[in-house]
């Protein structure tokens, strides 16, 4: 007893400390967004994929790498949905390196099997040209970002069916709305910004992206078929730097629901042959108690 409540007591110190930086370092929680793969069910929205590749292609892409994905990914089940074609023409727009017979570099048109290329020659360009820091990979950069929830809401985003434990889409789409001018006349220096979704409020990337900067799909009223906005943006390049960071997903998803639902119906058969078993194993032992009574 005396065990436990050390421990909670423990857990409960740790937990107030979490919610006392939080508060001290005054970044607020980003907001909670409803994202359509959250949860076992979760599925990606293709045409939200669609357009967060537009979105990294046009904006994100002259800074960022995303050098574990490549582009015969955007073909595949549970992404983009893009076609063979369309990914191979895609493709032949960028230039990679490799060596020749002759051990000498050489550029050739990129085919569908090769990475996206990045936009600088190495990470010293590229820490060069943005400040002194290479901008981070989008490969994985929707799991590597997130932020704490505190308790209770952190057991609640580990439930199946409610969320999921990664925060950071919401994190990603609120730091990109998270802009704006600092409050009181506060002096920023020189090649930082303000943000308040992030940590210390100075950051080094510039705006990246505003309402209208691109053009999405018409509909027959040659209207965008979503807004075209900061707010939309965020939101598909964020669910984009998802599914980059984890291009099988609804296929993990798909085969744990399996799984799962598999292991249920083996654990009915065990039980109901464990039943059959010791029944009669029980009825045996029964009919052996007024021989033994009369032996003692």
């Amino acid at each position: 007893m005396k065990t436990t409540r050390v421990l909670a007591a423990s857990l409960l110190a740790a937990v107030m400390s979490v919610t006392a930086t939080s508060a001290d370092e005054g970044t607020p929680h980003p907001p909670r967004e409803k994202w359509s793969f959250a949860g076992i069910f979760g599925r990606f929205d293709q045409a939200q994929l669609q357009r967060g590749f537009q979105v990294y292609k046009e904006v994100c892409s002259s800074c960022h790498s995303m050098s574990l994905v490549r582009f015969r990914n955007l073909s595949e089940a549970g992404g983009p949905g893009f076609s063979t074609g369309q990914v191979k023409e895609l493709a032949s727009q960028y230039k990679v390196k490799e060596q020749n017979d002759a051990g000498e570099d050489v550029e050739r048109p990129a085919r569908a099997a090769d990475a996206f290329p990045s936009p600088f020659p190495n990470e010293k360009a590229a820490a060069a040209a943005n400040g002194g820091k290479a901008p981070p990979d989008f490969s994985v950069l929707a799991k590597a970002r997130t932020y704490e929830r505190g308790f209770p809401l952190f057991v609640v985003d580990a439930l199946p069916f409610v969320g999921f434990s990664e925060q950071g889409v919401d994190y990603i789409h609120a730091l990109l709305n998270g802009y704006e001018d600092p409050p009181g006349g506060k002096e920023i220096p020189s090649g930082t910004y303000y943000n308040k979704y992030y940590a210390g409020h100075l950051i080094a990337m510039p705006k990246p992206i505003s309402d209208g900067q691109v053009t999405y799909a018409k509909n027959d009223k040659g209207e965008p078929v979503v807004p075209e906005t900061v707010d939309q943006y965020s939101k598909d390049v964020a669910a984009f730097m998802a599914w980059a960071a984890e291009p099988h997903m609804m296929a993990r998803k798909a085969l744990g629901l399996r799984v799962i639902l598999f292991l249920l119906v083996l654990s009915g058969l065990l039980y109901y042959v464990k039943k059959k078993i010791w029944a009669k194993v029980g009825g045996e032992v029964h009919g052996l108690q007024p021989e033994l009574h009369k032996t003692y």
